[in-house]
């Protein structure tokens, strides 16, 4: 909380910047739109919670919350004496990352229902969506600080289904974001080198295909090395060739002859990153499978020099490999969303997004002094509600990032789950299927437009 209120004074400035609706930027940044701006700002939101998450997980600040009554207390008056400090320690992260992620959802689900059919800017409440942020900011702020006075009780373990949920179409809306990126990518470039008559772009488009397939298939033998056993970890093993077998699949099915007279723009680029991606969220399920001989990443605890065996004695560890990495794809991702507009009307329209007018870009004089200028009255460019809906699941996802996906056993310890395991896997299964949808929808729908 220490560090929360004492990024006050940062966002502060920030919010001088941005104090109305037509924010107001500093004479040496560029002229922007003001959809632009205020959805960095509310991303900056985000990040912030993000920031004091990771600060509660540090080891220095859990052994001053450590002195708090709710840290390893099972009811009011009833103490649950820990095998370990480090249970305790695990089991405050995981209440610490909880509660700031649920105010950081609650936040933003607040904007969903307010921010609900805006049509322009010229509707009163886009004023709260483009102004005002330091008082959003003490909202903010005041949202976290109740959030850690609630009880316990079955808070995290109900808490951890919705987690789940919003995780899992948190996933998918990364799913879209990158097949529309792998799309447009190709498109481009495939364009240039028609434009310039030149072999460079088609070979740059081969080089970073065979690239992605290569990493792709260096990852399947390490997933193979390091989460399966000759004769265990069935269940990895299958999940592993199935994937590989549907990316396969639907790499044959991308540069089929129909498929490419329906879908000129297909090809192996975007294949081969859907692919590399498939094979990012195995990693990440197999990291959460609750077997210490199947995953590498679980760890179990010590009692007296004695390894612990059982699901009830894993002990989180936060800084895993996974989680590194998965947290620095959900920073890039909730970056893209809050930038983006799709060349694709079939993405802009699923993302509730479209491209800005060219004509509203701004006075010269706004331009010269650096003026965020207002783009939207005549409508707005993307869906208000449904930005901070995303903003929601972003904050759920993060909130399981950085927990890696561990619930409360009854023991008050951490525990992985097959739960985590299958959400992931069925959302890299959705993904696929998502992309297959995207090659084989203009053969099934041929009245439809969808270049």
């Amino acid at each position: 909380m220490g560090a929360c209120l004492g990024a006050c004074s940062l966002l502060s400035c920030a919010s001088c910047l941005c104090g109305s609706a037509p924010c107001i930027l500093c004479g040496c940044c560029p002229s922007s739109r003001n959809s632009t701006i205020s959805r960095l700002i509310f991303t900056f939101f985000l990040f912030l919670g993000v920031l004091v998450s990771l600060i509660m997980l540090s080891p220095g600040v859990e052994s001053q919350l450590h002195k708090l009554p709710w840290v390893c207390d099972e009811g009011p008056g009833n103490s649950v004496i820990m095998q370990s400090h480090i249970d305790c320690g695990s089991l405050l992260g995981h209440r610490a990352v909880y509660r700031m992620c649920f105010a950081t959802a609650a936040f933003f689900f607040l904007f969903t229902l307010l921010m609900i059919y805006v049509r322009s800017s010229r509707d009163p409440r886009a004023a709260f969506q483009n102004g005002f942020w330091f008082f959003k900011f003490l909202i903010f702020v005041g949202i976290t600080v109740g959030a850690f006075y609630i009880p316990d009780g079955s808070f995290s373990n109900v808490w951890f289904y919705f987690g789940v949920v919003g995780s899992f179409l948190f996933i998918l809306i990364q799913l879209v974001l990158l097949i529309d990126f792998a799309h447009s990518w190709n498109q481009q470039w495939l364009g240039k080198a028609e434009e310039c008559d030149s072999r460079a772009w088609y070979a740059g488009l081969f080089f970073f295909t065979f690239l992605f397939y290569s990493l792709s298939i260096v990852a399947v033998a390490l997933l193979f090395v390091y989460y399966t056993e000759p004769d265990a970890c069935y269940e990895g093993k299958v999940f592993i060739s199935l994937n590989l077998t549907l990316c396969v699949c639907v790499s044959i099915i991308s540069i089929l002859p129909k498929v490419q007279d329906a879908q000129p723009n297909s090809g192996l680029l975007q294949a081969s990153v859907i692919t590399l991606y498939t094979m990012f969220i195995t990693w990440l399920a197999l990291s959460n499978v609750p077997d210490q001989q199947c995953n590498p990443h679980l760890l179990t605890s010590l009692d007296n020099g004695t390894i612990l065996a059982g699901p009830e004695g894993y002990v989180t560890q936060w800084w895993d490999a996974p989680s590194i990495v998965g947290l620095i794809v959900f920073i890039l991702c909730t970056l893209f969303i809050s930038v983006r507009s799709s060349n694709h009307q079939q993405v802009n329209s699923l993302m509730r997004t479209e491209e800005c007018p060219p004509i509203l870009e701004g006075t010269p004089q706004q331009q010269a002094a650096g003026q965020a200028f207002d783009n939207e009255q005549d409508g707005v460019t993307y869906s208000y509600s449904f930005f901070h809906f995303c903003l929601v699941l972003a904050s759920l996802h993060i909130m399981m990032t950085l927990t890696n996906w561990y619930r409360p056993g009854e023991t008050q310890k951490m525990v992985s789950t097959w739960t985590a395991v299958w959400v992931k896997i069925c959302a890299s299964w959705a993904g696929l299927l998502l992309y297959l949808w995207t090659l084989v929808a203009p053969l099934l729908l041929p009245n439809r437009d969808f270049s």
